[in-house]
């Protein structure tokens, strides 16, 4: 398959590698002038998007996506396909898709969830809003760059989905630090404590999965000085966007709310920037009740 593909950072560059090392010919294109082995290098946007069957972007946030969407629809073959990848707001994702569509062309927005490792690994889990054609003609590269993917109704609704789970991921993380935290205080050893709740109605992924206490559980960041597997600062950005979401729609979504209160104090008045979301444990670990 003909693909282009645009924005080659930390998640792009090894999700585009997957695709060339399954044959795929892929042309892409990065802001910062980013090459990938094996991905040939053209000199913009537009130039990646032309001829290409599908056009993938990895973005940071909704505005980029209409600026990228705006310059690569008028470049793109009738009937291909935008698949951006990003995770932006559900009203950027919704309106891109009307302009595809008004150009003839078909559009999913599947966000990730698995991190750089599931990108690198091809174990990303995809999110994916849009049309049942548009899904099947991207499925066999989300078999190449991930290990599952979900259709979760039009389009918009895979950005639905990823924010409704990271708004879960950020509150029980809070709570699982919180708890290990509390029982450091209560004098409860901190296997003990893993012992009991992974296995009793405690249990989470945050706790099991991605344990926020070192030498506790599976390998997670904790054992590694908290270097990100997902930063604190993308977990900020992904409850903003549930807030943001929320207040759309009336949703009433106070542990959300909470949620983004504390990793926003958290990245940008402690020092949670640039450090992994589960770094959370070492800041209530320093703190009493009434700091």
């Amino acid at each position: 398959m003909k693909i282009g593909f645009i924005g080659l950072g930390n998640m792009g560059a090894p999700m585009a590698a997957n695709l060339v090392a399954a044959g795929h010919q892929v042309t892409g294109f990065d802001v910062a002038g980013v090459t990938v082995e094996g991905v040939a290098q053209a000199a913009t946007g537009a130039e990646a998007a032309k001829g290409a069957e599908i056009v993938i972007t990895m973005l940071p946030n909704g505005a980029i996506l209409r600026s990228v969407a705006a310059e690569v629809l008028p470049a793109m073959t009738t009937g291909a396909v935008l698949l951006d990848c990003s995770t932006v707001d559900v009203a950027s994702a919704r309106d891109v898709a009307a302009e595809a569509a008004a150009a003839g062309i078909g559009f999913l927005d599947a966000p990730v969830s698995g991190g750089v490792g599931g990108a690198a690994a091809g174990t990303l889990t995809f999110m994916v809003g849009g049309s049942d054609a548009g899904f099947e003609t991207a499925k066999p590269l989300f078999e190449i760059m991930g290990q599952k993917a979900v259709h979760c109704g039009p389009a918009g609704n895979g950005q639905a989905a990823k924010i409704c789970n990271n708004m879960i991921l950020g509150a029980t993380m809070i709570a699982t630090c919180e708890a290990f935290a509390l029982a450091d205080k209560l004098g409860l050893d901190r296997q003990a404590m893993y012992d009991v709740v992974s296995t009793s109605s405690g249990y989470s992924w945050s706790m099991n999965a991605y344990c926020p206490a070192p030498g506790i559980g599976p390998t997670s960041p904790a054992d590694n000085d908290y270097r990100p597997g997902f930063a604190a600062d993308l977990m900020l950005k992904d409850l903003r966007l549930s807030q943001q979401a929320a207040e759309a729609v009336d949703a009433d979504t106070p542990m959300g709310a909470r949620a983004m209160a504390l990793y926003a104090q958290f990245v940008e008045e402690e020092d949670g920037k640039g450090r992994d979301f589960s770094a959370m444990l070492p800041r209530f670990e320093r703190r009493g009740r009434s700091d």
